[in-house]
This record gives structure tokens, C-alpha cells and sequence, in this order.
């Protein structure tokens, strides 16, 4: 029976880092497009995105809220998105690789890397009060589990 469960609990683990590998690719996706986008077009997207929404209920609050947010997106603000969604990214997409090979060192910078990223989430929380952050975060939490447990498991089954 604890063969089964270990392995059960081995392909969460892989779910887990290949949903963590498919998030990483859309920041990177994400981060590269915001550094080649600009500003203004980001607005017109926006606007055309919401105009029909905000022309049937001008008080639609996140239609509003979009096309407020995109009027006042600076290039400043984009550069430190972009920034932060590629290199965010890169660095996940780096462990995803290592984890998946099953290289030891990437268990132990993985749950550096995730523990650093969440406490930048939970700082951003605390400005910002996004449920996505949360969520996130927990995702983060039960991967970091995950990583840890597989860590324990591949120690005990290497020669020494």
C-alpha cells in the first residue's frame, strides 16, 4: 500500500512541476510581449477590449478598472513587468528542467526560489489585496511540499 501512495503522491509531483513549468512559459511569453508592446498599444488594446462592456454599463467595475488601469500604465511599470514576468520566468523554467531530470541540486534552489517568490506574493498582498496572489501562493506552498517530500525520496534511493 505505501508503494502506491508513493507513487500517487510522485505524479502529483510531476503535475505539479509541469503546471509550475506551463506558468513559467506564459510569464516568460508574457514578459517578452511587455517588452516589445508599447505602452500606448497596450491602452488601445485595453480600450477596445472593454469599449463595447463600458458602452453597455458604464459602471461595469472591471471594465472600468482595466481601462483605468491601461490609461495610466507608465513605461516605467512596464519595463519592471516585463522585467519581472521574464527573469520570473526564466528562473522557474530553469528548475522546472532540473526537477524533472531529477538533479539534485534543483530541489533545494527550488524551494529557495519558491519560498523567495512567496514572500514577495505575500508583500505584493499586502499592497495590492489580489485573491490571484493568494492563490498563487498556496499553489506555490503545496508545490514546495511536493518538491520537498520528492527530495526525501530521491536522497534515500541514491547510492551514496
Amino acid at each position: 500500500m505505501r508503494a502506491v501512495d508513493e507513487h500517487r503522491i510522485h505524479q502529483i509531483f510531476e503535475v505539479g512541476v509541469w503546471l509550475k513549468g506551463a506558468h513559467a512559459l506564459i510569464e516568460c511569453i508574457g514578459g517578452a510581449l511587455l517588452y516589445v508592446v508599447t505602452t500606448a498599444t497596450i491602452a488601445s488594446w485595453v480600450n477596445a477590449f472593454t469599449q463595447d462592456e463600458l458602452i453597455e454599463d458604464p459602471n461595469d467595475f472591471i471594465a472600468g478598472y482595466l481601462s483605468q488601469v491601461a490609461g495610466h500604465f507608465s513605461v516605467a511599470s512596464k519595463e519592471f513587468y516585463a522585467f519581472y514576468l521574464l527573469s520570473h520566468g526564466l528562473i522557474k523554467l530553469f528548475l522546472v528542467v532540473g526537477l524533472l531530470r531529477g538533479k539534485l541540486w534543483s530541489y533545494p534552489a527550488s524551494l529557495m526560489a519558491l519560498g523567495a517568490f512567496m514572500i514577495y506574493q505575500v508583500y505584493r498582498y499586502s499592497y495590492t489585496h489580489s485573491a490571484g496572489l493568494l492563490v498563487l501562493t498556496v499553489f506555490d506552498a503545496v508545490v514546495m511540499v511536493l518538491i520537498w517530500h520528492e527530495w526525501k525520496v530521491v536522497r534515500q534511493h541514491r547510492p551514496v
